[in-house]
């Protein structure tokens, strides 16, 4: 496969998975996730399919598009390894929706770096909550969820 059709099918996959996921949890209260803010283009996406919601996203230093870039006070800057504790210290298991998408280019890092965060992201879920991830998670207690019909098999994970 391409790496262009590689790129399109986890686009399309990721947009699926987070509308799925965000249909899911319409009703539940509680913060929303981002992990990896990158160019801004799913905090945007969700920002504007959730406007009620408030979602918070963990970057190490923010270099996203400007209207793709969230305000001070919705942005936690600092590794994902120590953001993530204090968020469970801040917020309790309340995250309804986490989306991540912090892998890079290389799959064997990707991989290590879920299983290092899998343990950190799992206690902050609320019963009930989803987590949409590009890379394929480590959980103890939550499961790997049917993808939505057009989304693409093992280019978007949901877990809950």
């Amino acid at each position: 496969m391409s790496r262009l059709d590689h790129f399109i099918n986890r686009m399309v996959s990721q947009r699926a998975c987070l509308d799925h996921a965000i249909a899911q949890t319409a009703t539940m209260e509680g913060p929303v996730f981002e992990l990896g803010l990158g160019n801004g283009r799913t905090y945007h996406h969700m920002v504007e399919k959730m406007p009620q919601r408030a979602v918070y996203v963990f970057e190490r230093a923010v270099a996203s598009h400007p209207k793709s870039t969230p305000p001070d006070d919705m942005l936690i800057l600092g590794d994902v390894h120590d953001t993530l504790v204090q968020a469970l210290e801040r917020f309790g298991p309340t995250a309804t929706l986490i989306h991540a998408d912090l892998g890079g280019h290389n799959p064997e890092k990707n991989d290590a770096f879920a299983r290092a965060i899998s343990p950190l992201v799992e206690p902050l879920l609320a019963a009930g909550g989803l987590m949409v991830a590009s890379d394929r998670m480590y959980f103890d207690k939550l499961t790997e969820q049917e993808l939505p019909a057009d989304a693409v098999a093992n280019s978007c994970f949901i877990y809950g």
